[in-house]
């Protein structure tokens, strides 16, 4: 981890210990002068290595599908090549990150999170009854160490796709690869237990990983005291607050950071269900959550600061297979971003949000052009205009989120 020790003033400003100053967003800092240990997080929407991505990669599984739209994974690729041109095969393991590999190494992120929308497994025992399975060949998983990721969130709904061999042999793949994984597991204990990124200093960044049926997770994927499976919300009640937050106490120690990765909700659409608001607000009043990362949507939503917490309602789509499949355009799903996170270790309190958008093209991410940044960055103003936060460009085809202090 590179330690970055900023010296606080007061009037919002950050100055770097010899690397010049840097604007906050707009929370004023009024602790007195003294060091600050920031902490950065990489987060990103859903990531689907598997089906068509995986067919290009050096090792494809077996392309057998069981959907009504296509039959072979192959198939996914003939259409994304005929959208955008030739994809070269195989494929190494580092060219699915594409531009992102640069902007990871300019910007050095102390953790970086995703949520793996496959399962990653040999298993031809498909969910009976479910429209798509998505699977990635085991031997391909370098292809999340390519990129450094340090956890997967599995509490989603395509993890069980083949069953619970595939999600057993998923877990067992991460695990030799020492990719931490967090949200599924071989019982509710396990599937609720967090990831525990350790860094330089006795720094811990945990992760919890939730799932809601809102986002189309079959509620027999419910893991328990005798059966494998994600860590399914049963609600966003007033118990399961509790239950969040007792988990959250047993596991936390000293000052750790604190991340709940949450599928939730529809695909498309900008508008957040009120239950969502209103639960994320209790996981952070509540259960001490320092950052909501909400996911499931196939394009980015708005982002809301709550008492100095940062609210990710839905990240979008990061990389999948979807290239040239009709309907939904309006949305730009092909668009996607990279959120940097910063937080102070100290006090869990957010210090800067910054998004790189991207575009996915050839099964490869790719910093979005002028345009397409332009008109996502609009957008993005646009929805978070109305949970009290701004997006606003910050160099090239950069963006930087503005919110007032303590923003309820």
């Amino acid at each position: 981890m590179k330690r970055r020790k900023f010296l606080v003033k007061g009037g919002g400003t950050l100055l770097a210990l010899g690397s010049g100053a840097s604007e906050m967003g707009n929370a004023t800092v009024k602790e007195s002068e003294g060091d600050v240990d920031l902490i950065t997080l990489f987060l990103c929407g859903d990531v689907m290595t598997g089906r068509g991505i995986d067919q290009v990669l050096p090792h494809p599984g077996n392309p057998r599908l069981h959907e009504n739209y296509m039959k072979s994974a192959r198939g996914y690729v003939e259409i994304a090549e005929h959208a955008n041109g030739p994809i070269p095969k195989p494929v190494s393991f580092s060219y699915i990150w594409g531009e992102a590999l640069e902007i990871f190494a300019s910007r050095a992120p102390d953790v970086r999170i995703v949520n793996l929308e496959t399962a990653v497994t040999r298993s031809d025992d498909y969910w009976k009854g479910k429209g798509i399975h998505y699977r990635m060949h085991p031997e391909n998983v370098p292809c999340l160490s390519a990129a450094g990721i340090d956890c997967c969130v599995l509490s989603n709904n395509h993890v069980l796709d083949w069953g619970y061999a595939g999600l057993g042999e998923t877990l067992e793949t991460l695990e030799e690869a020492k990719i931490a994984r967090a949200g599924a597991g071989r019982n509710q204990a396990e599937a609720e237990a967090p990831a525990a990124i350790v860094l330089p200093g006795d720094r811990r960044v945990l992760v919890f990983g939730f799932g809601s049926v809102t986002s189309g997770i079959p509620g027999a994927w419910a893991a328990t005291d005798k059966r494998a499976g994600v860590a399914l919300l049963e609600d966003f009640s007033d118990a399961t607050v509790r239950r969040i937050a007792a988990i959250v106490r047993q596991a936390r120690r000293g000052r750790d950071i604190v991340v709940a990765s949450i599928h939730w909700g529809a695909n498309w659409g900008y508008a957040i269900p009120r239950q969502h608001k209103l639960f994320a607000h209790r996981l952070i009043d509540e259960a001490g959550i320092d950052v909501i990362h909400g996911h499931s949507s196939h394009h980015s939503r708005g982002i809301e600061i709550y008492r100095g917490k940062p609210i990710l309602y839905g990240c979008g789509d990061f990389l999948n297979d979807y290239e040239g499949i009709s309907g939904h355009e309006a949305f730009r799903g092909e668009l996607g971003c990279m959120y940097f996170v910063t937080m102070d270790a100290g006090t869990g309190r957010l210090m800067r949000f910054e998004l790189v958008p991207t575009r996915l093209a050839r099964f490869r991410i790719n910093r979005a052009p002028n345009d397409d940044a332009r008109w996502l960055r609009e957008t993005l103003d646009r929805e978070c205009a109305r949970l009290g936060s701004r997006i606003e460009a910050a160099g090239k085809r950069e963006f930087i989120l503005r919110w007032e202090k303590d923003n309820r």
